[in-house]
């Protein structure tokens, strides 16, 4: 299983070394927030720049935003290996999805707790990821939801029904117990933050999660 560091609750007066004390993670997860899809505001395509000149991870960028449609050529332009946006944000998640593929970029929808996973049957052909939020976005420290390993099951049944190639990532209250828990019904990728930076030995903290 793959892990995908969140450094949002990193110490960002030395960024540098704290994105360097996660570099055995291949991935790399930014959280993209607007401050009205969301409560919270976070960064915007800048941060993709500054973290590449000492980061050669993959640049899983997640926007939490409104309109993403929008904006989602600058953080392309600023080096994400993929996109993921909610299909809670946009009218068209179809034309958004090709748009993103047509830059050579890796397309993905995430959807909230409340959100049916069914809604994205009509697009599983064409994505290459699906993030299920297992809380509610916006915020830090929350606790996982169980009704999240439903979706994972399902769109994992799903993919190898129809022999679609998306991955399935979960973000939100990840820890070693229910990382093993969303392992087991499908997941591929875990986003995880807080819990990898509250150690001192976050590479330790990794390798243990994809080895769950």
């Amino acid at each position: 299983m793959i892990c995908s560091p969140s450094f949002l609750s990193s110490d960002f007066s030395k960024l540098e070394s704290e994105i360097k004390s996660i570099s055995n993670a291949k991935w790399l997860h930014f959280d993209v927030m607007d401050g009205k899809f969301v409560d919270n505001k976070t960064y915007n395509h800048k941060m993709l720049k500054e973290v590449s000149e000492y980061s050669n991870q993959v640049f899983d960028t997640h926007l939490m935003i409104e309109n993403p449609e929008k904006y989602y050529i600058e953080y392309v332009r600023n080096g994400a290996d993929i996109i993921t946006f909610h299909l809670e944000a946009t009218n068209n998640p179809k034309k958004l999805i090709a748009d993103i593929k047509e830059k050579n970029v890796k397309a993905g929808i995430s959807i909230k707790p409340n959100t049916d996973a069914r809604e994205l049957i009509p697009f599983l052909p064409e994505l290459d990821l699906i993030l299920i939020m297992s809380v509610e976005p916006g915020k830090g420290g929350q606790k996982f939801l169980p009704n999240s390993l439903k979706k994972i099951a399902f769109l994992d049944k799903q993919r190898k029904l129809n022999n679609y190639d998306y991955l399935i990532e979960v973000d939100g209250g990840i820890n070693i117990k229910n990382a093993k828990a969303v392992k087991e019904v499908g997941c591929d990728i875990i986003v995880v933050g807080s819990f990898i930076f509250n150690h001192k030995n976050r590479k330790a903290i990794i390798e243990e999660l994809e080895n769950v």
